[in-house]
């Protein structure tokens, strides 16, 4: 009886996440489908860099390709050792829409990126303040959708969750996860409209503020010690009852944000804890929930002739078509490959790993490494 209403559990939390995956897919905004922007106002792109030479030259000259008319570029140099700044000024030429920044030293109580970030914004011109990473590529006509939309939805901060290029199994496996969890339990209906900062979220891949907001929260200096600042600026903005817009971007703006499992591992454990509220009570939870739900119904079906709930094996089997299921919805209106979704156990357990990963380091060193830095948490 107690196996009967645990599968009864099982079932209500997938169809409730299916159900918030499907009204999604009907309403998540898409960069694709943005307007025209009506005026044209000074937009700063904005570009962090620390030992990106592999990748900046690209980076730079697809920013500089853009179609939209008024708009100027600012990367800063964050202390590379790898000629990032001679690659980027090399790939942007006699261009002098490009300004090259030297990074400060790091003080005491900073994140590396937020500091960065801080220094470009405070010498950036344009009314409206556009953060991307340097592993980002932009089409020609990202920057001009990206402006009308935010005009369209009257954004005090727009974020756009960009395509995500997955090639190795490491990052096929997880970084469609992303996708996932926006699309299967966050509805955007609610981040638009409903002012609780639990319905918020962000990607640091690509924020776009207006200048107004950015100040009124406080900009990075407010988020100085936060290892996920984009998750901190979503909540910000919704404590203050500013416009939080998020959308797609449809391939208009695109990322690998990594290139082996190594590389998905550490860049996963950066931020898993901080994404539980750096507690690792919590971080066990939700291991153990999205172990119950997402791979509880392969050990039903796999034992099920040992005994358990009725219904075997068609139970089982209906609620992992409905995991996978929306594994797929999130492939689907994120661009990744549907075939994926069938490893949607092999995922879970992968992230199993990162947050074992994540908790050694907690425990080992009190912080996470990146980019050659122990980040303090």
């Amino acid at each position: 009886m107690g196996l009967t209403w645990l599968a009864l559990l099982i079932s209500l939390i997938l169809i409730g996440i299916a159900a918030i995956a499907i009204v999604n897919v009907l309403t998540f905004p898409r960069l694709d489908a943005a307007p025209p922007p009506p005026t044209f106002p000074l937009v700063s792109l904005l570009v962090p860099a620390r030992n990106e030479a592999a990748g900046i030259a690209e980076t730079v000259r697809r920013l500089l390709a853009q179609d939209y008319p008024c708009y100027e570029l600012l990367l800063l140099d964050d202390h590379s050792t790898d000629g990032t700044a001679d690659v980027a000024r090399a790939a942007a030429g006699a261009d002098a829409r490009l300004r090259l920044l030297q990074g400060a030293p790091l003080p005491t109580g900073w994140q590396g990126k937020s500091w960065a970030c801080h220094q470009l914004a405070e010498a950036a011109h344009g009314e409206l303040l556009v953060f991307t990473d340097a592993d980002v590529a932009w089409e020609p006509g990202a920057l001009a959708r990206l402006v009308g939309e935010m005009q369209r939805r009257g954004s005090d901060l727009q974020t756009v969750w960009p395509t995500q290029i997955t090639v190795t199994w490491g990052e096929r496996l997880i970084v469609p996860l992303l996708a996932f969890v926006i699309v299967g339990y966050l509805p955007v209906l609610a981040v638009h409209h409903i002012p609780w900062s639990i319905f918020a979220a962000a990607i640091g891949q690509c924020l776009a503020f207006r200048r107004s907001a950015y100040h009124a929260i406080g900009g990075h200096a407010a988020v100085r010690a936060s290892i996920m600042d984009d998750m901190a600026f979503a909540k910000a903005i919704k404590q203050r009852r500013l416009k939080l817009r998020m959308a797609d971007a449809a391939g208009l703006i695109r990322c690998r944000m990594y290139r082996h499992w190594t590389e998905v591992r550490d860049g996963f454990a950066k931020n898993i804890l901080a994404g539980h509220s750096h507690s690792l009570l919590l971080l066990l939870l939700s291991w153990a929930f999205h172990w119950l739900v997402f791979l509880a119904p392969w050990v039903w079906l796999g034992l099920g002739w040992l005994g358990g709930p009725p219904g075997w094996p068609l139970w089982p089997l209906c609620l992992i078509g409905l995991g996978v299921g929306v594994r797929a919805i999130s492939a689907a209106l994120s661009r990744q490959r549907l075939a994926d979704a069938l490893w949607l156990p092999v995922s879970v357990i992968l992230m199993a790993r990162i947050a074992t990963q994540a908790i050694a380091w907690k425990v080992r060193h009190g912080g996470v490494y990146w980019k050659g830095r122990l980040v303090q948490t």
